[in-house]
């Protein structure tokens, strides 16, 4: 007969520390333009997006990953052999094994930790929050480890007029560790295969491998289907995740949606109706949409800028191809 878990006091879980990395090459919007027929103006007005980071073939995703988590480890006042899992939320990786997790877990010296990865696309890094809390809470771990690392640009085709000067590359980070108080909301999250088009890979590595003469795979996103499903269907989903954590927009101090594109969390704050202490993320304007990455990095961003405060409860939603979404309430480290 299995033992239960002798713990008997509850306990939650909650972000104790964040950290992310940016590749060391800068992109404005002039560079863009030079391989797709639009303008600086034209780019700005449409996503909000000025500069963006592009990798390096030395900058992958375990490096940037790692860099990132090494971060997040510090701030959490953590020892990295305190670690019990490591989750790296990627969409982009393009070697099948080992995964980019047992990588990071290894650079960081999470020595004991197990170590796996996790593909919900731009909704990655809120999959991964709410499996971590989910782990702490149940005493499976006591500090999980959360990365979400991205190199969109080795799948972008740089002449598509669509998203080549949305995506960019970059990696975020978070420890979720045990609290007395709940620090991290249920979390609401699915995945609308009536999407599934919305967002794709133009073949698959299979087919180019039997195929070579033919060219890579790369994505192809319906922008416009993508828009319309985002503001209307990511407000309810919103509204859900802060009912769940028995919160009001009232109750927040931050709004971090997923960095998809400016004019979408505009319409995103509208329809909720933030009130105007509520401070929205606006990360996308210098790093671009880093898909997974995207909400870790625009949480340090507002962390060290002073735009949020420890302890300030913020709503995150994360939503990308398949289309997988996911929301959650948290309490900011």
């Amino acid at each position: 007969m299995l033992r239960a878990s002798c713990r008997q006091e509850p306990r939650f879980g909650r972000i104790i520390g964040v950290g992310g990395y940016r590749p060391q090459r800068v992109v404005d919007n002039g560079e863009i333009c030079r391989s797709i027929d639009s303008s600086e103006e034209w780019i700005e007005t449409r996503s909000g997006i000025r500069r963006r980071h592009f990798a390096t073939r030395e900058e992958t995703h375990a490096v940037m990953g790692a860099a990132a988590a090494e971060k997040a480890i510090a701030a959490a006042g953590l020892d990295p052999l305190d670690i019990g899992c490591v989750i790296v939320a990627t969409t982009t990786n393009l070697v099948s094994l080992p995964a980019v997790a047992v990588d990071v877990a290894h650079r960081v010296g999470a020595r004991r930790a197990g170590a796996f990865d996790l593909n919900a696309a731009c909704a990655g890094f809120c999959y991964g929050v709410g499996t971590a809390s989910a782990m702490i809470r149940s005493g499976e771990a006591d500090h999980v480890l959360v990365v979400g690392a991205e190199r969109l640009t080795d799948l972008v085709d740089p002449t598509d007029r669509q998203i080549a000067f949305l995506l960019a590359d970059g990696a975020g980070a978070a420890v979720i560790g045990p609290s007395e108080e709940p620090g991290i909301g249920p979390v609401v999250w699915g995945a609308d295969g009536d999407q599934l088009e919305a967002v794709v890979m133009t073949r698959s590595w299979g087919d180019y491998r039997h195929d070579a003469a033919g060219p890579p795979p790369v994505m192809r996103m319906d922008g416009r289907r993508v828009f319309r499903w985002a503001v209307d269907a990511m407000a309810q989903t919103a509204r859900e995740a802060m009912s769940a954590a028995g919160v009001t927009v009232d109750d927040l101090a931050a709004f971090i949606p997923h960095q998809a594109n400016m004019r979408i969390t505009e319409v995103l704050a509208k329809e909720l109706g933030l009130p105007a202490h509520v401070v929205v993320a606006d990360d996308i304007v210098t790093t671009g949409n880093t898909s997974s990455a995207s909400i870790p990095l625009a949480m340090e961003h507002m962390l060290t800028g002073g735009q949020a405060a420890s302890g300030d409860l913020a709503l995150l939603i994360g939503f990308g191809a398949g289309l997988t979404y996911a929301a959650q309430v948290v309490r900011l480290p």
